[in-house]
């Protein structure tokens, strides 16, 4: 009998042990904050807003009507919008995200994140002249400056950081995501993405969370975010979103990176507004994909202020 007693006080032990420790491991999920005092980011794939998706759904339809009713279904199109006004809290919606299509000129943001992460390295220096040529690549789309930067990059080695375990921008559990397997020079293919066999490729969702990344310090350095941040500002070319945001919402402000080859037509980026900041990702394939891309934006600007209606 005093064995069972004590064999029952070490297993009522161990249970209030694994309730502590489970309370203790559920509060480091929850928490705002980790142990050092930096911020925790939720995954954009588990933010997913059911509200949010209704009324942008519902503004998007009105816009269109059923002249685009195929391109969903047939995987023709991809978007993503993150409500990130809360950058810990964020609040997202997705039409096929994880589809990986044909992105033109959007992918030099992963070159853009490659050079930085050479530069955390120690394998480039970033002198006026890499500033410059990222900046023409970013604002411009300058092709020469983006097979420049990418040359000094490298292939496997911008291939290696997008399937890294630090970023996983390319995910084979995910579709894919982000690929450069080629140089904007006309080049030979280096290498196609794994998966879906795209030289120039995206996903709606790895580009927004290369944006949630961005916003959140946790591409690269702090001063170094700052850097991509400006990069990516003051668009040289006003089409796509930075035209429909003109027409919609003037004091927007937005930084982004668009692509367009032949009836390809992708936009991407972080706009901010007096009352919201969010991320908007559309990767499609339509002969008036550059006049859509400016009607979802306007969409999307017209459900947020529905949404702000009303709130203080």
């Amino acid at each position: 009998m005093a064995w069972d007693r004590s064999g029952a006080a070490a297993r009522s032990a161990v249970a209030c042990w694994a309730v502590v420790a489970l309370a203790a491991a559920f509060a480091v999920l929850s928490s705002p904050t980790r142990a050092d005092g930096t911020p925790t980011y939720p995954l954009l794939h588990e933010r997913i807003d059911p509200a949010l998706h209704r009324v942008l759904k519902r503004h998007i339809d009105h816009e269109f009507g059923d002249t685009r009713s195929q391109q969903v279904p047939r995987k023709k199109v991809g978007i993503v919008v993150a409500d990130i006004t809360d950058l810990q809290h964020p609040r997202v919606a997705e039409v096929n995200g994880d589809v990986t299509l044909y992105a033109a000129s959007l992918p030099k943001i992963a070159i853009l994140l490659g050079a930085y992460v050479q530069v955390e390295r120690g394998e480039l220096v970033l002198d006026d002249d890499l500033r410059a040529a990222m900046t023409r690549m970013i604002r411009n789309s300058s092709n020469a400056d983006a097979t420049l930067v990418l040359n000094r990059v490298g292939f496997s080695t911008l291939a290696g950081i997008l399937q890294s375990e630090r970023y996983r921008l390319y995910d084979p559990e995910r579709g894919g995501g982000l690929w450069v397997g080629r140089d904007y020079g006309g080049g030979q293919v280096w290498r196609r993405d794994p998966l879906n066999g795209i030289s120039h490729a995206a996903s709606a969702m790895q580009v927004a969370r290369f944006y949630y990344l961005l916003m959140t310090d946790r591409l690269s350095t702090p001063e170094h975010s700052r850097e991509m941040r400006d990069i990516l500002s003051d668009p040289a070319l006003r089409h796509k979103f930075v035209k429909g945001l003109e027409k919609a919402n003037p004091g927007a402000r937005i930084a982004r990176k668009s692509g367009t080859w032949r009836d390809f037509h992708a936009d991407g980026g972080v706009v901010e507004t007096d009352r919201h900041r969010y991320i908007i990702v559309v990767i499609g394939e339509h002969p008036e994909g550059g006049r859509d891309l400016e009607r979802i934006i306007a969409a999307v600007e017209a459900a947020f202020a529905e949404e702000g209606a009303g709130k203080p």
